[in-house]
């Protein structure tokens, strides 16, 4: 039998919430343990009940972003996974580097939700396909400046271990350096590649890679977690 799920949902639009919850109580192995309408909420909810997995939308009262990143830091047990309607890459940005573990896009089916989360729960990532494809498009434009630039043999060690999701201090502590070393390597990263943030940066990266047949990634790479 697989183990139980356990489930927090917020969202500032009753009907919808309701609907998703509905949707996640038909399977067995998901529970719902309690539902908010805020970013407030959301991170109450983290603290007090831990749920495996907090479903929150981008547009909803209070800093989602902030709450994104307090649940990731300080109860890093509680995978977010963003739920909502917006394609705009900042937002997606912004939640990814806050702390996020998937961004998927309202409209989805019931089982690629559930799929989502069961994903989530694992410790994998999870993005909305389309969206994900969309994400890599628009960074086209990068691929010739990728090509021309030349990372040091450090550059290019730290951001491949950043690419794995690790945080700036696992990164130091395994490449037995300082953080403010990780800080600075990384802005250099970004400088070079013109790049607006750090997922972008490893995005662009692992597009360029994935091109080259460097690495061997598959798509749910694209979106690890990237703790600023």
């Amino acid at each position: 039998m697989n183990p139980i799920i356990r489930i927090g949902i917020a969202d500032d639009h009753p009907l919808l919430r309701e609907g998703v919850a509905n949707t996640l109580r038909k399977r067995p192995d998901l529970q719902v343990v309690e539902q908010g309408d805020s970013a407030d909420e959301a991170r109450g909810i983290a603290l007090r009940l831990r749920p495996d997995v907090m479903l929150m939308d981008v547009n909803m009262p209070g800093d989602v972003f902030g709450a994104v990143r307090f649940i990731s830091t300080h109860v890093p047990d509680v995978k977010v996974l963003m739920l909502t309607v917006s394609e705009a890459e900042d937002d997606a940005y912004s939640a990814l580097e806050a702390g996020a573990r998937g961004y998927v896009l309202k409209g989805v089916s019931g089982p690629d939700l559930v799929l989502a989360i069961r994903s989530i729960a694992k410790g994998e990532t999870f993005i909305t396909p389309e969206f994900a494809n969309k994400l890599l498009s628009n960074l086209k434009k990068h691929e010739v400046d990728i090509h021309k630039t030349e990372l040091t043999h450090r550059e290019e060690q730290i951001i491949r271990e950043v690419s794995k999701g690790l945080t700036n201090k696992e990164v130091a502590s395994k490449l037995l350096i300082s953080e403010k070393t990780v800080k600075y390597y990384m802005t250099c990263v970004m400088q070079k590649l013109h790049a607006r943030n750090r997922v972008e940066a490893v995005t662009a990266l692992r597009h360029y890679w994935r091109r080259e047949a460097i690495d061997r990634l598959h798509i749910r790479d694209l979106k690890h977690r990237i703790d600023a």
